[in-house]
């Protein structure tokens, strides 16, 4: 004969049953919120990030066209010389014992906070980024942008041109530049001009509070023999390390080579 369990099992079999169904649910949200990080805030700031490129470029584009291309005055001005097409040849970036930079196109007025106004592109990595100024996530890094560190040197400028970017989530801009290795090239186009950088060093890992490394030299504070002694041209590339953290900063620093006019 079958016999039922005891009346006092009951509410302990719902209660598992409950826990179990919350245990479920509480699953199923993190694992959409994990989702929405990983994949839809990164396709949506890819997806603006690459937007405002084009609007920038575009721009660039309508205010030549209105200047005509730019005449033989204008060239005189910006200190480029032109061969017999017409097309103007990339300036010898200068070294730090070349005296005062020579004339330089591309300079502007200083960008306002969180404005988009030059264009990151690292051929090895398949990127293209706008940059913006300052570093705030909600105003720049969050919206896949890469950040100019305020106070430091300008595209082309001598000094520290020192750029954050996320490494993971909200566009991922900098996920991989730790596969760039020295003698990589990358460039930085602003209204009026195009700086190429190369990659001359590495730092795999150095602290959060490390200012060293976007110093007007940039150098280490925390890991002696990493940087530069001398004034020069220098791009910094900084974002977080090791993957998914926030623990450590990877950087990679680069010198300017080249700028023409656009």
């Amino acid at each position: 004969m079958h016999r039922r369990p005891p009346a006092r099992r009951r509410p302990l079999a719902r209660a598992l049953w409950y826990a179990a169904e919350a245990v479920l649910t509480l699953g199923l949200v993190l694992l959409l919120l994990v989702v929405h990080q990983l994949w839809w805030t990164n396709r949506q700031a890819r997806a603006a990030a690459e937007e405002k490129v084009d609007s920038l470029e575009r721009e660039w584009a309508g205010d030549r066209g209105a200047s005509g291309g730019g005449g033989d005055g204008a060239v005189g001005d910006s200190g480029v010389g032109r061969g017999d097409t017409g097309a103007p040849r990339p300036r010898r970036a200068p070294n730090p014992g070349d005296g005062p930079a020579p004339a330089d196109p591309g300079r502007q007025p200083r960008p306002t906070p969180d404005h988009a106004y030059a264009v990151l592109r690292i051929p090895r990595l398949g990127l293209r980024a706008p940059i913006a100024e300052g570093v705030g996530k909600g105003g720049v890094l969050d919206k896949g942008y890469v950040g100019h560190y305020p106070r430091t040197a300008q595209p082309g400028r001598s000094g520290n041109f020192a750029l954050a970017g996320h490494r993971n989530t909200h566009g991922e801009p900098f996920r991989y530049i730790n596969r760039l290795r020295p003698g990589d090239r990358l460039t930085v186009g602003t209204r009026g001009a195009v700086y190429t950088y190369t990659v001359d060093k590495t730092l795999a890992r150095t602290s959060p509070r490390d200012g060293g490394v976007i110093a007007p030299v940039p150098r280490s504070a925390v890991r002696p023999g990493h940087g530069y002694d001398e004034p020069g041209y220098y791009i910094t590339l900084t974002t977080c390390t090791p993957e998914y953290t926030s623990k450590y900063r990877l950087v990679v620093w680069g010198k300017l080579t080249s700028m023409r006019p656009r």
